[in-house]
């Protein structure tokens, strides 16, 4: 899915306007709802199947500030570390 832009509707506009903002949605659209006099966006509809992707995640954002050590005698196995367990 490729987002232009996100639209910005007042409070007032979405609850006039709610089906044809969902119809827009589903094309899919994001439309911003704007509260109060600085119209500050208090949430965001976004298509479901956008919220059903998995996010990225930033990897080694703690590289080179945080450490750890672990002693000569540490034991893990499959099972401790979550892996799947084998059945017989």
């Amino acid at each position: 899915m490729v987002f232009n832009e996100v639209r910005q509707v007042s409070v007032a506009h979405f609850k006039a306007q709610f089906s044809d903002l969902l119809d827009q949605v589903r094309r899919p659209e994001r439309i911003a709802i704007q509260y109060g006099r600085r119209k500050e966006t208090v949430a965001i509809l976004i298509p479901a199947a956008e919220e059903d992707k998995p996010r990225k995640r930033r990897l080694g954002a703690l590289q080179g500030k945080a450490s750890f050590n672990l002693r000569a005698d540490f034991k893990m196995t499959e099972e401790d570390f979550g892996g799947d367990e084998i059945s017989s």
